[in-house]
């Protein structure tokens, strides 16, 4: 319900701030005071069209807030977390807001939160509906009408089980579709599919073969290199030309050159009897073993050495044709992955698809045929439901019009009659509700033909029409709040005396705005709000300011009386406060 108005510089009001209760709230107040500029800052907040007008003279913008306290399983909530607007706790406000600048550009916000108008609108259609002399919300629309004749009386079990058989119904008219076009597509691209299939199935590529085959290929590479610089070491050891000489003849060579420089041992007592020069030779000659020594052991290194790169050269030897059929392989997979337009993993998937896909196009007559025959059975199952429900509907229809009928007569429409329709729908227009629309229609007088309520009846009488429904109705809404203009246009004594107390008996149920001028409707009220026109240095402003019990009296006596409150008048104020 909405429990806060806070209204800043919208045409007379500079800053008004009002709290609002649950129950039957009256707005009183002399022609002129501003009643309905309260009522359009509300309807601001519920999306209605914004204009440079609103905004008072001198202010930069106007603004309004509406602050409204909903149920935990109000379905705006639900709405709201479509959009991403979240309340964390049901039991917080929900805040409405609306600025309007000086060149007619609004800007909305739910709880705080920008919003389009459109979505305001979405969700004011769930907190309030307005009745009033100009325009009405909710009643006149008939697209609302089904769900007010479904509130009445109509077994939710059958409502459920007519939207359950549709969706079943929708969903196997859709399996049916989508085997169609696959059917026809398949058939389009029959032997581009078949030699895909072919294709693929040669190839069976499988999970993950890619990863291993790039992992091989690489060993492999890496071998290769390993063997060719093994290979090249090998050579600089063995010439391949065997009258070069190699590193090992080489050494031979030097050891057999270095090997005449020594003495034999018969020449070396010679030597010895030579003097200083013989000391000479002889530490020469022990160089040269020493040198001899160390080439023999070069000899001796490069031979193991030689020996180590062959038995490597054995151990690492690469295996060019597995490598070449690696290569091969994976190539073929990239290759078929690029034709197709996906990576290699998913070529298995593609294959399976591309199977199916021809499996359904060998075996597809049948299949549709089934599903022909599901999709019937499943149609048959949701007339069923409808033809129960629309049943219901009946009988629930003449029950409203005898409800609605007998509240209208203490409300001066003793003459009118209402009448709820239930035009068919042809079989295309079926839907999850049901098989027919719901139109709700009055004839005003006697021997006139039954018409639309926006089209037939008065405002006046469609605000009562409305008031009746809400009294049949009440409870059943999921809208918390109902605001009546002047319901009691025209009317006075006994009738304005009916409508207060169906306002009050509404009340009950749901939160009720009412802007009156009858003080019988005024003296129902369980909270009183006067609007009022002062002006102060000049300037006029609009107020409004909740009344005490006894600036109730003196205000329902000022409606009775005029200008001039008598005792008279406030005698009759006392009678009509204590009901």
């Amino acid at each position: 319900m909405l429990t806060h108005l806070a209204i800043r510089d919208v045409v007379l009001i500079e800053r008004l701030d009002l709290p609002f209760s649950p129950g039957l709230t009256v707005l009183t107040g002399e022609t002129g005071a501003g009643k309905s500029i309260l009522l359009d800052s509300l309807g601001l907040t519920l999306g209605d069209r914004a204009s440079a007008g609103l905004v008072r003279a001198g202010a930069e913008q106007a603004s309004v807030t509406a602050c409204f306290e909903l149920a935990s399983d109000h379905p705006l909530h639900g709405v709201l977390a479509e959009q991403g607007i979240l309340i964390d706790d049901p039991r917080d406000p929900l805040v409405l807001r609306r600025l309007v600048a000086t060149d007619g550009r609004s800007r909305a916000y739910i709880n705080d939160q920008p919003v389009g108008v459109a979505l305001l609108r979405r969700a004011a259609g769930l907190l309030v509906e307005i009745q009033g002399q100009h325009e009405q919300m909710g009643l006149a629309d008939q697209s609302t009408h089904l769900d007010l004749l479904d509130a009445f009386d109509v077994p939710p079990a059958l409502r459920a089980d007519t939207a359950d058989t549709y969706r079943a119904w929708m969903e196997a008219t859709a399996e049916l579709a989508a085997a169609r076009a696959a059917l026809e597509s398949a058939a389009r691209e029959e032997d581009w599919l078949r030699q895909s299939v072919e294709d693929l199935a040669a190839l069976a590529p499988q999970e993950d073969e890619e990863t291993h085959l790039a992992g091989l290929r690489q060993a492999l590479q890496q071998g290769e290199r390993r063997g060719e610089a093994i290979a090249a070491a090998l050579a600089e050891l063995t010439p391949r030309d065997r009258r070069a000489a190699g590193p090992a003849a080489a050494l031979r060579n030097a050891g057999r050159t270095l090997q005449r420089l020594l003495p034999t041992p018969g020449h070396a007592s010679g030597h010895a009897a030579a003097g200083d020069d013989a000391v000479s030779s002889s530490a020469a000659d022990l160089l040269a073993q020493e040198a001899m020594a160390a080439l023999e052991r070069a000899e001796e290194a490069l031979a193991e050495a030689e020996t180590h790169l062959s038995r490597l050269a054995a151990e690492s030897e690469a295996d060019p044709q597995l490598l070449e059929q690696t290569e091969e392989r994976l190539f073929a997979l990239r290759a078929a992955a690029r034709k197709h337009g996906v990576s290699v993993p998913e070529l298995p998937g593609l294959l399976a698809a591309f199977s199916t896909r021809l499996a359904a196009l060998d075996s597809g007559n049948s299949r549709i045929a089934a599903l022909q025959a599901e999709v019937a059975a499943r149609r048959a199952r949701f007339a069923d439901a409808a033809a129960l429900l629309s049943a219901a509907r009946e009988r629930s229809a003449r029950r409203l019009e005898q409800a609605v009928t007998a509240e209208l007569r203490p409300l001066r429409l003793e003459r009118a009659r209402f009448l709820v329709s239930l035009p068919a729908l042809p079989p295309e227009g079926w839907n999850a509700r049901g098989r027919e629309q719901a139109a709700f229609l009055i004839a005003a007088n006697p021997g006139q033909p039954p018409g639309p309520l926006a089209k037939v009846a008065s405002g006046g009488e469609l605000s009562r029409l409305m008031l009746a429904l809400k009294v049949v109705l009440a409870g059943r809404s999921a809208v918390p709040t109902l605001v009546f203009d002047e319901v009691d246009s025209g009317v006075g004594g006994a009738t304005a005396s009916s409508i207060g107390e169906r306002l009050f008996r509404v009340g009950q149920d749901v939160q009720v705005l009412v802007v009156t001028h009858s003080p019988q409707v005024a003296a129902r009220g369980n909270a009183h709000l006067r609007i009022s026109k002062t002006v102060t240095k000049g300037r006029t402003e609009t107020r409004a300011e909740p009344l005490s019990p006894a600036q109730r009296r003196e205000e329902i006596a000022r409606m009775l009386a005029g200008d001039t409150i008598t005792e008279a008048a406030r005698a009759a104020a006392d009678s009509l406060l204590r009901g």
